[in-house]
Order: structure tokens, then C-alpha cells, then sequence
């Protein structure tokens, strides 16, 4: 039995918290001090406690080339966030280029300036930073697009989902792939909340609603800190939760031919981060997977 869906595909050293850098006002005697979860940035702790984007641009650029025997240089990353998957992808080697499209002005330009901003003068004409719809971005040929954190679940009907899958096909290359991550087992239908300790602060994970009858899905991000404060809904998630056949059909419509690699296990049960082709996978309470969506015709 693996762990938290949502966490399980974390490959990170134990981290430490970082708090807001801008300078607090002085206070007077009777005014308290903020919370740490008053000073804590939401981004950052997402970035700890879910994603790991070194880890999965190691996925892709590995699978790409076991696949399609070549390197892959022009990566779209979909529904981006803070553009940290992307800057790790132009950091990689020196021809590659990203776009990193996403529809919130914010977080794009918290990802300028706590990203974008730390790469060299050469990396940053690399990348390319998009407010955009991804069902409507013109973005070119590209080698690879990636849509992680099952962030592309916020398309809650088949008509919209296949509509996405054939505007990622008519962007690829002939030999182009589609990369994008999935979560399931009995678990993942059950509305429950998991905790997990990272140094000073806890992260949980809130599945707040499912409703069977149509697939909505309410999850939720919620932080709480060493001082007893806590920073609730910190995201929330409005999707739809798909299942791995469904998925692998509506690509296979959309003119894709479809890997599943599934993830390992340690002697324990928990997820041990290595994902392998798979036909069949097991039935755990909590699984985590990649499906790498190869364009065909």
C-alpha cells in the first residue's frame, strides 16, 4: 500500500521552510507577531511538498530518447504553474527550449521572479513564459508537451479532454510525445485527508468531495506550521477523477499510442520513484503513474 496520491511522487532531501522575504514593519508592544503561516508563500511550499521537477525532467528526457531514439530539445510544459519543470528542462543542456504556458498572470510572474530570475542570461532566451488557455496556444512544432500534477483533470467532461488531446497532437512533431501523470486506486475515491511531516511544517491533503455519479472531484492543499497556525486551502482543485481506461482510450482516439509506466515498490509498499512499462499494474490503494503518448498518423 502506498502513500498520499498526491505526495507519493516526491523524490526530494528534507526540506526547510522559507518564509516571504519582504521586510515585516516593526511592531508595536501589543501587536503579536504574524503567524508562520501568515509569513509562509504558498509557492514555495507546493514546490517542497509536492513537486520535484528535477525528478520528472529526468523521466521525460529518459523516456523521450529510450522511445524515440533521439534527444528532445522543444518541451511545452502545459498548465506550468511557477515554470519550475521548465526551467529545469532549459538548465538540462544548451539546445533545449521551453514554453511554459498557464492561464493566471500571478503565478507566472512569481515563477519570473523566483525562477526565470535565477537562470543565466543564455538559459533565459530559452524559455518563454505564456498566459494562455492551452486549449487555444500556438506554440510550434514541439519535440514533447508535459502536462504533470494532474493538472489537465481540471477538464471535467470527455468532449473538453478530447479536445485538449488533439490540440496537444496538432502541436507535436510527427515523432513527438505527450507526457502526463495519473493517480488512482480505491483510495483515491474516498473523501479523506492525509498529513505528511516536512521539518517545520505539515502538508495535508484534503480530499474534500467526490460525487460518483459524475466524476467531480474536490481536492485540496492546506499547510499547518510548528506555531499551531495553519494556511487552509492554500489550492484547491476543481477536477474530475478520471480513470487510467478511460484515459488511454480517449488518447488512443485522439491518435496516440500509449505507455503506461508504473511506479515500483519498496519492501514496505510505499512508492520507491522508478516508473516501468507496465500492462496490467496491481491493485493498490494508492497508485502513481506516467503515460507517455507517442503521436501516430
Amino acid at each position: 500500500m502506498r502513500g498520499s496520491c498526491f505526495y507519493n511522487r516526491v523524490f526530494f532531501n528534507p526540506v526547510r521552510l522559507l518564509m516571504n522575504k519582504h521586510k515585516q514593519p516593526r511592531r508595536g508592544k501589543n501587536r503579536p507577531a504574524l503567524s508562520m503561516a501568515d509569513r509562509a508563500d504558498k509557492h514555495i511550499l507546493y514546490e517542497q511538498s509536492v513537486q520535484s521537477a528535477d525528478a520528472d525532467i529526468d523521466f521525460i528526457d529518459s523516456t523521450f530518447l529510450s522511445l524515440k531514439k533521439r534527444r528532445a530539445a522543444r518541451l511545452r510544459e502545459d498548465f506550468c504553474g511557477t515554470a519550475n519543470n521548465s526551467c529545469a528542462w532549459v538548465r538540462r543542456r544548451p539546445g533545449n527550449r521551453a514554453l511554459a504556458v498557464d492561464h493566471d498572470p500571478l503565478v507566472l510572474e512569481w515563477g519570473r521572479k523566483h525562477h526565470v530570475a535565477k537562470l543565466t542570461r543564455q538559459q533565459s532566451k530559452r524559455i518563454r513564459l505564456v498566459e494562455e488557455d492551452v486549449l487555444r496556444v500556438r506554440s510550434g512544432p514541439m519535440d514533447m508537451i508535459v502536462a504533470l500534477n494532474f493538472s489537465y483533470w481540471v477538464f471535467r467532461d470527455r468532449r473538453t479532454m478530447m479536445r485538449y488531446f488533439r490540440h496537444v497532437h496538432k502541436s507535436l512533431v510527427q515523432d513527438g510525445m505527450f507526457i502526463l501523470d495519473v493517480f488512482g486506486g480505491y483510495e483515491a475515491f474516498e473523501e479523506m485527508r492525509e498529513t505528511t511531516r516536512h521539518g517545520r511544517f505539515t502538508y495535508i491533503w484534503d480530499q474534500s468531495g467526490y460525487a460518483p455519479i459524475t466524476g467531480d472531484y474536490l481536492c485540496k492543499i492546506h499547510y499547518k506550521f510548528n506555531d499551531g497556525s495553519v494556511l487552509r486551502e492554500a489550492f484547491i482543485y476543481h477536477w474530475r477523477l478520471w480513470t487510467l481506461p478511460e484515459l488511454i482510450e480517449m488518447l488512443t482516439d485522439t491518435g496516440f499510442r500509449v505507455t503506461v509506466y508504473w511506479e515500483g515498490t519498496e519492501p514496505d509498499g510505499s512508492g520507491n520513484g522508478i516508473f516501468t512499462p507496465a500492462d496490467r499494474g496491481e491493485a493498490d490503494a494508492c497508485w502513481i503513474a506516467y503515460l507517455a503518448a507517442e503521436k501516430t498518423g
